[in-house]
């Protein structure tokens, strides 16, 4: 297009757009907004996976902007799905209202209140993915699960603390439901809950299904109420033992002896064991939202490494519920956030959900081994990455792609804040030890830093200095220089200093790790990543992942393309793992047989040192400092 038409149309849309340019979006205030808001969610279309939506909002005469929640807690990006709302109209009494979109941000509707009113009833549906190609599935013939801030649309101008919002929701029939929000009254079965802030009702998701199960797990009497609700595709699903329902409390108790008291009334678990429902893993202040795999009861030896996720969700209470990186807090959910200490909020939270679920009992001390062994291996021989992007960089990936796998992870790099925030933890956790002479370490700046203040109104804000401050008052060192020589450097080598100092060291061998067995159990794909550099589709053998400048990316291999077979037999995960444990030095490549597009070709991968998997060993003149970490600290096994 030519630059004058460009310039023309430009100033065109300009003037066009002047008047919900010049309402602009009204910057939320610290204020009680004059009115409750009624929604209504009627979640029993099914068939078409649709939540219909109704709402009334108190307003007063003159313009109005109503959001869509578009900055979503615990996804720190601008992920509201803002193209799934559908079929909007805003009615004043019998009269329809028309709205205009702010034509710079699209989670914005502009309307105008004509005099006399004082309600506007909304009504819209929630379209939720049908198909795993249109995004995060929520809502199947057996289960769903509701955000309430998927189906609603709010005033602009107020802190969400300050909007009262009263909801309601029918669900089909038979159906049970799981959420830390209350209910008020039934009807049939339609539900109302109690009034709460727009804030909490939004920190309150919901799970439901036919096929359910509750359990109470809080671990002693005095404590606070917690329950695990448990959704399926099949009852049997849920047939979980007495052995299984005990560690899952002895990770309350865990809990608490590392953090102190919890900083919620009640707590609830929802879990959807599930091949259709959408994986989440998604924490709140009362609850979190969990999606495993279909195994996790019934075939529970073989599905340890999803077994942390729990762990990790309930840890989120404390670190980013009741205390949370000043820049991550938002007045509502349309203020940008910024993620330059999610390499604390998510990074420790890994760190001690990895612990918690070893002290708990939900990993064996072994297994937690071998899942260190995995992360320590993946960013010491697989992200080259490191040399251009430094881990305080990946902290802005949810902004920049949310959730989305980069052609080539190992050297574009992703949320690596979790793992290798994680290893940055221990780092921090050994060197406590260290300078203490071991009467100090993380768990007790745990206890100092996430303790809630009393009095004071959640979340309580934190900043870079405030962590420094609390490692100074354990032990004082220059932790301002530890953390940013971790943060901001480019390697290449691991940060692996925490690993060393605990008294284990990275090892390679021919046999694959329990983790590793799990995590290619669940994911369905054979795990190469440490000898030919590649992960590929156990059954179909397409390629999910090729590390930089390993021995498949210097043979032509990429990410989506199909090994149709193996030195010159059919393609099967065993074939290519027999293939691989067969090469010594000498011995002839291996050759693949490619599918990419529609083209074949033959690719020969010049490799020689056989199966190659991570373990960690002992180093024998040092302390076991790991293993003083990952043990019990309630006495109870």
């Amino acid at each position: 297009m030519h630059r004058n038409l460009i310039g023309v149309l430009i100033i065109a849309a300009a003037l066009g757009a002047g008047g919900a340019r010049a309402a602009g979006v009204p910057a939320p205030r610290d204020l009680p907004y004059p009115g409750t808001l009624q929604l209504s969610v009627d979640a029993t279309d099914i068939e078409h996976r649709l939540f219909r939506v109704r709402e009334s909002i108190p307003v007063q005469p003159g313009p109005l902007t109503l959001l869509y929640p578009r900055w979503l807690p615990g996804n720190h990006a601008p992920t509201g799905p803002i193209e799934a709302l559908a079929g909007l109209v805003i009615s004043a009494g019998d009269r329809v209202l028309e709205w205009q979109r702010d034509p710079i941000d699209m989670h914005a509707f502009h309307v105008r209140v004509p005099r006399g009113i004082n309600r506007l009833d909304l009504v819209f549906q929630f379209a939720s993915a049908a198909t795993a190609q249109q995004g995060r599935r929520v809502m199947t013939p057996d289960l769903l699960g509701l955000q309430w801030e998927k189906t609603l649309l709010y005033p602009a101008g107020y802190f969400a603390r300050g909007i009262p919002v009263t909801a309601e929701l029918t669900l089909p029939a038979g159906w049970s439901h799981g959420s830390a929000l209350r209910v008020q009254s039934r009807n049939g079965t339609t539900l109302r809950f109690d009034t709460v802030s727009l804030e909490q009702l939004v920190d309150s998701p919901l799970f439901a299904g036919r096929h359910a199960r509750r359990w109470d797990l809080a671990p002693e009497p005095g404590t606070p109420p917690v329950h695990l609700h448990a959704f399926a595709d099949r009852a049997t699903l849920l047939d979980a033992s007495a052995a299984q329902l005990a560690v899952h409390r002895r990770l309350l108790r865990e809990a608490y002896a590392l953090f102190g008291p919890p900083p919620f009334a009640h707590y609830d678990f929802l879990l959807a064991v599930s091949e259709n429902f959408g994986d989440i893993g998604l924490e709140h202040l009362q609850s979190s939202e969990n999606g495993v795999s279909t195994g996790y009861f019934t075939e529970w030896d073989l599905r340890a490494e999803e077994r942390d996720l729990l762990a990790h969700e309930l840890t989120h209470a404390w670190n980013g519920k009741a205390r949370r990186p000043a820049d991550l807090w938002t007045a509502n959910y349309n203020v940008p956030m910024q993620n330059s200490l999610l390499w604390v909020y998510e990074g420790m939270t890994e760190f001690w959900g990895t612990v918690l679920a070893t002290r708990s009992g939900l990993w064996s001390e072994a297994f937690a081994r071998d899942a260190l062994a995995q992360i320590a291996a993946t960013s010491q021989h697989a992200r080259a990455g490191r040399r251009w992007r430094s881990l305080q960089d990946t902290t802005n990936q949810p902004i920049v792609r949310y959730r989305a796998t980069p052609t080539f992870v190992s050297w574009q790099r992703g949320a690596d804040y979790y793992a290798e925030g994680l290893l940055l933890w221990l780092d921090v956790d050994t060197r406590l030890r260290e300078l203490s002479a071991d009467s100090r370490s993380l768990d007790d700046f745990a206890r100092a830093f996430f303790a809630s203040p009393a009095g004071q109104p959640l979340p309580s804000l934190y900043t870079f200095g405030d962590l420094v401050g609390g490692l100074n008052a354990l032990a004082p060192d220059d932790w301002r220089a530890f953390l940013r020589a971790r943060l901001d450097g480019h390697g290449p080598e691991a940060p692996l200093g925490g690993l060393e100092r605990s008294g284990w060291k990275l090892v390679f061998d021919a046999t694959p790790s329990a983790f590793i067995a799990s995590y290619e159990k669940r994911e369905k794909v054979v795990q190469l990543s440490y000898s030919l550099g590649l992960e590929a589709g156990a059954d179909s053998g397409v390629i999910s992942e090729v590390v930089w400048d390993g021995p498949a990316f210097r043979a032509g291999l990429s990410r989506g393309q199909q090994i149709v077979a193996v030195n010159w037999r059919t393609y099967s995960d065993d074939v290519l793992r027999d293939a691989v444990r067969a090469t010594t030095a000498g011995s002839a490549p291996i050759e693949l047989l490619i599918k990419s597009y529609d083209e074949y070709r033959t690719v020969r991968i010049d490799y020689h040192d056989g199966a190659r998997y991570p373990h960690l060993e002992r180093i024998a003149d040092r302390p076991d400092r790991l293993g003083a970490l990952l043990r019990p600290r309630t006495g109870v096994q």
